[in-house]
């Protein structure tokens, strides 16, 4: 499922379970905002414009889910959103803790969530959802900690996540009434400067239930 030859992103794409995910990024955590940002890197900017679009800073906290440095949180707090962020990767977390972006960080699983119903104004998630990365299940669950009327973002890969389910995924929560689409990009390339053939799309939602 690769379409990289960089031997960083085709081991994140190929991931079989959180353990290596979790293995994976705490080696990867030291040089991968370097290799990242210079490439181009544009899917927490696009992000963190998604959200900002839809959500007022004083709507109340977001988790930045999955939220590995904090290129998504250093972004929000910068006009003064209230952040949580959650990720496998304790060194991960560990960089995203020098940013000092995030009233707390915690070690998680996007399936798993230790976070109460409807704790959040608002999720985002970006690059957590490609292969070897967080499962279509995710999503109920960011629902889940989202409260009515919250407003939640997530990248999709443009190649995969048909076949990985989240189209399915993303229509059962509609006709449950779990939340509606409120705008969805087309499909736009995820590095400016590099990965001429990696391509995504951000899905923002409002939750409902």
């Amino acid at each position: 499922m690769s379409v990289t030859d960089d031997p960083n992103l085709a081991g994140a794409f190929a991931n079989r379970s959180a353990d290596d995910a979790r293995t994976f990024y705490d080696g990867w955590a030291a040089t991968y905002d370097g290799e990242n940002l210079a490439k181009g890197f544009r899917l927490p900017f696009v992000g963190a414009m998604a959200l900002a679009r839809h959500l007022a800073p004083d709507a109340g906290p977001v988790l930045d889910g999955a939220c590995g440095t904090g290129l998504v949180g250093e972004s929000l707090a910068l006009f003064g959103y209230r952040l949580t962020g959650c990720d496998l990767s304790q060194r991960m977390l560990a960089a995203a803790a020098r940013i000092g972006a995030y009233a707390a960080l915690d070690e998680a699983d996007l399936t798993a969530l230790p976070y109460a119903d409807d704790a959040f104004a608002g999720f985002i998630s970006m690059g957590a959802t490609g292969p070897g990365h967080a499962p279509p299940a995710a999503l109920a669950e960011l629902a889940r900690v989202t409260r009515p009327g919250g407003i939640g973002v997530f990248s999709l890969r443009e190649d995969t996540y048909e076949g990985q389910g989240f189209a399915t995924a993303m229509a059962e929560l509609v006709a449950a009434g779990t939340w509606r689409e409120c705008h969805v990009t087309g499909a736009f390339r995820s590095y400016l400067l590099g990965e001429e053939h990696l391509f995504s799309r951000v899905v923002t939602v409002e939750v409902l239930r």
